[in-house]
């Protein structure tokens, strides 16, 4: 075993044991990193560092121990911006490599693991890649941009025995843990609908413009990759990919992983029966979007039902609140959301059940980043508070609602074929083509 080796498994007791990075100073952690041998640090590399992936990045480098030594973006204005944040930093950015095509950073043999924050589209296939590599990986949500991508990804971590973190934060926040016990523990009574919902005043789509050449820097044919060619539009470009069938899934994949998530976790993550939805472009009908701006979709289940609600536009979500999950019981209903978490008593319930509201303490994102370090150290897989089957579970149920919604029909899901009963409409949106030469890796 090498000494690099050794040092990742020795010291995971001690990132895994509670030292928080976000309890200790910048420089107690400089000091801390100079006391670790170059060759026994934790090195990594960042795959599109525009928006979460940079989020990522930060996170890291709070972690006793982990160097950025790699980014790749396919923007050089994105990266010149990167190497000028790394020096306010105090990363000395000289030492950090860039590049603008992903196998490259791959191919560097000092990366041990890689953050994927690249538009949806992408994930998949450098997830797979690095993989391959022989890197470990935290790709971020929604893991998947089709179920058939979902279903590869994890193949891939299983074939290739990878550590693969889904950037789901939230369930390294203890909050949430709380919540979800207390759905479990029968205080609420029999559970007979659970909703999940998600207003956005903020989200917007761009205006629509006129095709143009890409800005100077970008090289537009790789930001493609798979997808479909076409020209280029700065309103389909950078966060705007997320409103487009091409790249992402809309408010339903970009947030939806996240609180699905919980809805599913809470009821101890059944797969529905059936989804069927209704929406479309409400708000904002004269920007430019192709993903509806206002969805409701309904998840059956065994004994209960689950709605997912979004609007952008608008932050009057329910319980006043933008953004939440409610499991409504017969004692009461608990509403969660990433702000903390309280119960409202059934007034007509004999068994009435209440709870002040909990204020969340913590940082997921700093927190996850500490939990995938401590089992890319241990290789405990079982210990990944995400792991990339949770990952694709929920982003599986999230593209089960866009499907619902495009196809215009109430589908019925067969678990024991992973696929709707409707031939028709797996043919259709169960993986998306690719194109420009790319291909989806076959695992074996």
């Amino acid at each position: 075993m090498s000494n690099r080796r050794k040092f990742l498994q020795s010291s995971a007791t001690m990132v895994g044991g509670g030292l928080l990075a976000s309890a200790v100073n910048n420089q107690a952690f400089a000091i801390f990193k100079n006391r670790i041998a170059p060759s026994d640090q934790l090195n990594i590399g960042a795959i599109g560092v525009n928006g979460m992936g940079w989020s990522d990045v930060t996170a890291a480098l709070k972690v006793p121990g982990v160097n950025l030594v790699a980014i790749c973006d396919i923007d050089k204005n994105v990266i010149d911006k990167r190497l000028a944040d790394l020096g306010k930093m105090n990363v000395d950015a000289s030492k950090v490599k860039t590049y603008g095509d992903y196998r490259q950073l791959l191919n560097q043999k000092d990366v041990d693991a890689v953050i994927i924050g690249t538009p949806d589209h992408w994930h998949a296939l450098i997830m797979m890649d690095a993989c391959a590599a022989g890197k470990d990986v935290y790709v971020e949500k929604p893991v998947g941009n089709s179920i058939g991508e979902c279903r590869a990804m994890v193949a891939a971590q299983q074939h290739y025995n990878k550590v693969v973190q889904a950037g789901q934060w939230q369930r390294s926040q203890q909050h949430f843990k709380d919540a979800v016990d207390f759905v479990q523990s029968g205080q609420l009574g029999n559970i007979r609908t659970v909703k999940v919902w998600c207003y956005q005043g903020w989200m917007k789509p761009g205006p629509v413009v006129p095709d143009t050449a890409p800005p100077a820097g970008v090289d537009y044919a790789t930001w493609l990759g798979p997808a479909p060619k076409r020209p280029f539009n700065s309103s389909r470009f950078h966060f705007n990919f997320r409103w487009f069938w091409d790249y992402a899934g809309g408010l339903m994949t970009d947030w939806g992983v996240h609180l699905l998530d919980y809805g599913l976790l809470g009821m101890k993550s059944p797969v529905p029966k059936s989804v069927s939805a209704l929406g479309g472009r409400f708000a904002y009908p004269d920007l430019y979007e192709e993903t509806p701006d206002t969805l409701t979709t309904l998840y059956e289940f065994d004994g209960f039902n689950m709605v997912w609600d979004s609007a952008m536009g608008i932050d009057n979500g329910s319980y006043n609140r933008d953004h939440g999950i409610a499991y409504i019981g017969n004692n009461g209903t608990l509403i969660l959301n990433r702000g903390g978490w309280e119960v409202i008593e059934e007034k007509q319930s004999k068994s009435k059940v209440s709870k002040p509201f909990e204020k969340s303490s913590d940082n997921g994102l700093d927190k996850h980043w500490e939990n995938f370090v401590s089992v890319v150290k241990s290789r405990k897989m079982e210990d990944l508070h995400c792991p990339i089957q949770a990952g694709a579970h929920v982003a599986t149920v999230a593209q089960m609602g866009n499907i619902a919604f495009r196809s215009g029909k109430k589908l019925q899901w067969d678990d024991a074929n992973h696929a709707f009963t409707d031939k028709d409409v797996n043919k259709q949106y169960m993986i998306k083509e690719y194109h420009n030469g790319y291909k989806l890796p076959k695992i074996v």
